[in-house]
């Protein structure tokens, strides 16, 4: 399976990011892709929740999900949406935080909500609060990418590695992990996160970024880390995009996952452990 990653440094303006989208996917489509992913927030990015409101969409408005989906019908190929940030009818108004699978038809097979929120503080000037603006998913979610089974997640989530052992043992071959990381925590962790989730679950891992600072209209603008990755699952990095905006590619033998899993088949090895209490 050819794959490609779409790396993007969005702004806060979702019908400009949606051209610039478009042209990277055609870039991919180009190149052969069978199955492009896209990042977290392939929309746009603010961290300023009364501009969010009047630039999101619902779902069943939303320009890029249906710019997408007739993408992917035109050119015949798997496409995943990494997230878009979307309006819900929920009573406290909080956003989703969702991922889109698309088949060749044009058709959503499979979407997830963001089950873990970025609520942290590393310094004085960089506090974020997800939870405050988005309401978290609350279902692991697997799906189906021409034949091979694909367990959806979203960038914060590559930290709870029991979500990932769940969706391995529920048969995942691949997991995607659309991310818009920290820079700060993305020197530090995002590499060795991402391997340690494809060694311990013997899967292919798909993470595309966003990357660069991301301006805001009404707001300080953020940085992201970038450095799409594709992994293999001896944890081999087989694809890393650097810090540009652009299409990454890598074709994935399926046959790696079976192999990788018959030299340490860890994800049999699960034993019942007694205490501590929490």
């Amino acid at each position: 399976m050819r794959v490609a990653l779409v790396q993007l440094t969005v702004t806060d303006d979702p019908i400009a990011n949606l051209a610039v989208t478009l042209g990277f996917l055609d870039q991919a489509i180009a190149g052969g892709a069978e199955f492009i992913l896209t990042p977290e927030c392939t929309n746009a990015l603010s961290s300023n929740r009364d501009h969010l409101k009047k630039i999101l969409y619902h779902q069943d408005e939303d320009p890029t999900l249906k710019a997408m989906q007739a993408r992917a019908k035109s050119a015949s190929v798997w496409i995943l949406v990494g997230s878009l940030g979307l309006l819900t009818r929920d009573s406290d108004a909080r956003f989703a935080n969702r991922s889109f699978l698309i088949d060749p038809l044009g058709q959503i097979v499979a979407q997830y909500d963001k089950i873990h929120m970025f609520d942290v503080t590393l310094s004085e000037s960089e506090i974020y609060r997800e939870s405050a603006s988005y309401r978290p998913g609350d279902q692991a979610v697997l799906g189906m990418v021409a034949g091979a089974r694909v367990g959806l997640t979203i960038c914060y989530d590559v930290r709870f590695s029991a979500l990932y052992r769940r969706l391995a043992q529920a048969g995942a071959q691949i997991l995607t992990v659309p991310a818009a990381f920290n820079h700060i925590t993305g020197a530090a962790h995002w590499h060795v996160l991402l391997r340690a989730r494809a060694i311990e679950t013997g899967c292919f891992v798909l993470a595309p970024a966003q990357t660069g600072f991301h301006p805001e209209a009404q707001g300080k603008g953020r940085k992201t880390f970038g450095c799409s990755l594709i992994i293999s699952p001896w944890g081999e990095v087989l694809s890393d995009a650097g810090t540009s905006a652009g299409v990454t590619f890598a074709t994935l033998d399926l046959g790696a996952v079976d192999q990788a899993r018959a030299k340490v088949g860890s994800l049999q090895h699960d034993r019942k452990i007694e205490g501590p209490d929490v």
